[in-house]
């Protein structure tokens, strides 16, 4: 009778509260009964089950015989209350209809500043720990999320009814809600340094000089990073650092040699004396600029999120900065030797400069890799592969953002100056949890959640070309972006014609997988090629947008630093713990390996080199280690194999520190977060213990994360190593 009731019915269209119209489904109906019966219920027999089937039949007639064309969901729900009651299952309808008022209470409790204020003055971990940067116990971080809180709550109420509903409800998730519809704000750039320091720019009331040395120069680097970062939401990139700050460390060399001719004989002498010279002020001024990124505080109350990319210089002066760069983050920070978390350092490698022996610079590689086992930075970039995927070379934008290549009205190729307005991720778990095992079904609902997807990015775009010049004029007005606006130009003028772009992110692929294919479905070929197309699908409908609306919308490969936790939770209340999807608290890391197994590094990086094609705007790779300190020739071999294969490669090696009782190696997790092994010390004071939170690193002991991303660090384990045989043929 159901089954002949839903043919009648199968074209109705439902009609949600927040205006969307989709496709009428008795499942979800269905569905909405069993949980409200098994909130009351231990378990539901088999009598229970054919009282459900009783009302849901009663439903449907009811429903096929009232309405031909569309129904309201509200007045699908009163139906099935009226129902519950007429059939005298008075507690489950009491249950159901209570859940139906914890929803609405829920999407009113979002929008009610006086309820998210009492979730920051209690301190729910979901707020305080919500971003691994932000220390919750310092004023201008809690002045930055009272703030945020009133700035998530109004932008709420101004997203699009569906987009915002979607949201809540963990469907998708909007970005940085905290800033940004409430503000026209960006996200992530790339600063362009070469225009600022060479022309010139504003900050306040004091207008700055180009600099006439490296040391001002980094001075006014930091300063730069301060403004920018206090300016908008996301990340700052340098792009090429040593090449950028050579100039200005000959300007040094210039200045010592006029000196060494006054006082020394012979121009090998001389030559001699200010190189010497230099290299000291290059030392002191990447020392410098370490300290100075991680001793300032924006205006959002956090460490300023920044990346240096070097590594392609070839001049003696670029040497020595590369070398410095690298030398100054072996060295540690204070008394301690402690492991910097900024800046994030990316290091490019390169055929015929750095890759192999003899070539020019390998000796720096060889510095990298020491680096990287025992700091875990520098991350690597594979220069080949970054441009086939990307169409051009430059460094991410924060840990994973990347700029496509593109080309000004002239033809020149741009990319300091650029940014990305925003990032939108979808739920993909949810939407294979939904459709049951069933592909059509998956399809289908994807296809709806990219409709929704798109409106809330082109929202983001128009949203952020509200902006003016003058509400960031460090941005607009002084360089940072690189075109000057005047005042009244529009600051669209450095976003369309794909100058900008905005990010579709996607998380949990290897969840997708497993409720199709089982848990261990790496192997197999059909579930492989399955992901992939869904990576495919999420790249064509970018594709559509971009040609539709003349930004650039790119993949992203969401880093889900809280993500991580909040879509599992949410999921965990819908369809409660299924086994390594739910169960583990926690969703995967878009399309990263399953955390808990343990391939080869070899074979992680062959299984996850298929998805950055279809997600070049945003993408890293990383390999779980043991301690490296001794055999950093193992991961030079990963690196060597990852270069024609991947384009952006992080280390994790266990860095921990217990400075009570010297202990050096990895710490232990625990509920409270991490412990020495040896002496069970976890006071941040005296010990530093550093994790990589997602594509930048953190220090959980000192700025605690969310459950969800507690738990997959503490899940992962480490990646199987080979014999020296397999190593050598590896790198070959």
């Amino acid at each position: 009778m159901q089954e002949a009731k839903e043919l009648t019915i199968e074209t109705l269209t439902v009609l949600k509260r927040d205006g969307r119209a989709v496709k009428f489904d008795s499942s979800k109906i269905k569905r909405a009964i069993q949980r409200a019966a098994l909130s009351v219920e231990d378990a539901l027999t088999d009598k229970d089950n054919q009282a459900i089937d009783d009302v849901m039949d009663a439903v449907l007639t009811e429903i096929s015989n009232r309405f031909k064309d569309d129904v309201k969901i509200y007045e699908i729900q009163s139906i099935v209350e009226h129902e519950l009651m007429e059939r005298h299952q008075l507690k489950w309808a009491k249950a159901y209809i209570n859940y139906r008022a914890q929803k609405d209470l829920k999407r009113s409790q979002a929008t009610d500043i006086n309820f998210t204020i009492q979730k920051l003055l209690h301190k729910d971990e979901t707020v305080v720990n919500e971003n691994a940067n932000k220390d919750s116990n310092v004023f201008n971080t809690q002045r930055d999320l009272t703030a945020g809180t009133v700035a998530r709550t109004m932008g709420l109420k101004m997203l699009p009814e569906k987009v915002a509903n979607a949201h809540m409800k963990g469907d998708i998730h909007w970005h940085d809600l905290d800033y940004q519809p409430y503000s026209p704000m960006t996200n992530c750039c790339l600063i362009d340094f070469k225009e600022m320091l060479n022309h010139g720019f504003k900050i306040g009331n004091a207008e700055v000089e180009p600099p006439h040395s490296i040391q001002t120069a980094t001075a006014q680097m930091s300063q730069i990073i301060a403004n920018v970062a206090s300016s908008q939401y996301g990340g700052c990139s340098a792009d090429r650092v040593d090449q950028l700050l050579a100039p200005f460390a000959l300007k040094n060399y210039q200045k010592h040699l006029v000196d060494a001719k006054e006082w020394i004989d012979g121009q090998d002498r001389q030559e001699a004396f200010a190189k010497k010279k230099t290299i000291k002020d290059i030392d002191d001024a990447m020392q410098a600029l370490e300290y100075e990124i991680n001793t300032l505080y924006s205006s959002q109350g956090q460490t300023p999120f920044t990346t240096l990319g070097f590594g392609l210089g070839t001049s003696w002066v670029e040497r020595e900065i590369q070398k410095a760069i690298l030398n100054v983050r072996i060295e540690g920070l204070g008394k301690e030797k402690r492991t910097a978390i900024f800046p994030k350092l990316v290091f490019t490698i390169k055929r015929g400069l750095n890759l192999k022996p003899g070539d020019p610079n390998y000796d720096i590689k060889e510095l990298a890799v020491e680096c990287a086992t025992k700091r875990m930075y520098p991350d690597v970039l594979m220069y080949d592969k970054i441009v086939e995927l990307t169409g051009s070379f430059k460094a991410p934008m924060g840990c994973r953002s990347f700029l496509q290549g593109w080309k000004d009205e002239n033809g020149k190729e741009v990319n300091a100056g650029r940014m990305n307005l925003g990032v939108v991720t979808l739920n993909l778990p949810r939407i294979a949890l939904e459709s049951k095992g069933d592909k059509d079904k998956f399809w289908a609902i994807l296809k709806e959640r990219l409709g929704i997807c798109k409106e809330a990015l082109v929202f983001k775009v128009n949203r952020a070309k509200q902006a003016s010049p003058e509400n960031a004029p460090i941005l607009y007005e002084y360089g940072a972006f690189g075109k000057r606006l005047k005042p009244e130009d529009s600051v669209d003028e450095l976003f369309k014609n794909r100058r900008a772009t905005v990010s579709l992110g996607y998380i949990g692929l290897y969840e997708v997988g497993t409720v199709f294919y089982g848990p261990t479905w790496e192997h197999n070929p059909e579930a492989k090629k399955f992901t992939v197309d869904v990576v495919k699908a999420l790249y064509n409908s970018c594709k559509k947008w971009e040609d539709e609306y003349g930004y650039h919308f790119s993949v992203y490969a969401t880093p889900a630093e809280s993500l991580t936790n909040t879509f599992c939770q949410a999921d965990i209340k819908k369809f409660g713990r299924i086994k390594d999807i739910t169960d583990k608290e926690y969703y995967t890391n878009s399309f990263h390996y399953d955390v808990r197994k343990a391939p080869t590094p070899f074979e992680k990086i062959d299984f996850e080199k298929d998805y950055p094609p279809y997600s070049a705007g945003g993408f890293i790779h990383y390999c779980e280690y043991p301690n490296l300190k001794q055999n950093p020739k193992a991961l030079e071999a990963v690196w060597d194999y990852a270069y024609d294969r991947i384009g952006y490669l992080g280390t994790n090696t266990p860095i921990d520190q217990c400075f009570k009782c010297g202990f050096k190696g990895e710490f232990k997790p625990t509920a409270r977060g991490f412990e020495c092994p040896k002496c069970g010390n976890h006071d941040p004071a005296t010990c530093d213990v550093v994790k990589r939170t997602c594509g930048y690193l953190g220090n959980p002991n000192q700025r605690p994360m969310v459950h969800g991303r507690h738990v997959e660090i503490a899940s992962r384990v480490k990646h199987m190593t080979l014999g020296n045989d397999q190593t050598d043929m590896a790198r070959q």
